[in-house]
């Protein structure tokens, strides 16, 4: 088995999509509509064939609750990796990105974390090297 899609709740498709493709640089994978139905995914340019994020429209009540709670409780709806997590902080940064905590060290990795605009915190995670 392998992971092919991960969705995560956002409330409004349209502004996902701009912020995943141009404040973090995902592709727009797949983006087809039946009738209210939008399926929308992006997937890293890095991996074309990788695991995709479904960017599904927040519309169900039991969804939009536990969306809240966890952006309330400062917890990540994502977590993305990057070998360069400073240089991605200051690029995400000067394309307007809101973030809630610079690049900072723990443990066994650098951290950052940013809004995504759609009612999500994500994460960025550099691993340190050993």
């Amino acid at each position: 088995m392998k992971i092919k899609v991960m969705s995560l709740y956002v409330d409004d498709q349209e502004k996902a999509l701009r912020f995943y493709t141009e404040t973090l640089g995902f592709a727009k994978k797949a983006d087809f509509s039946q009738g209210p139905y939008r399926w929308l995914t992006v997937a890293s340019p890095e991996e074309p064939n990788g695991t995709e994020l479904q960017l599904a429209l927040n519309n169900n009540p039991a969804a939009k609750a536990n969306q809240q709670a966890i952006f309330q409780q400062h917890q990540p709806a994502a977590m993305f990796f990057t070998e360069d997590i400073k240089g991605d902080f200051e690029r995400i940064k000067a394309r307007g990105a809101e973030f809630t905590m610079p690049p900072s060290d723990v443990t066994a990795s650098t951290i950052a974390m940013l809004k995504d605009t759609c009612g999500n915190l994500i994460q960025i995670t550099q691993l340190k090297q050993w």
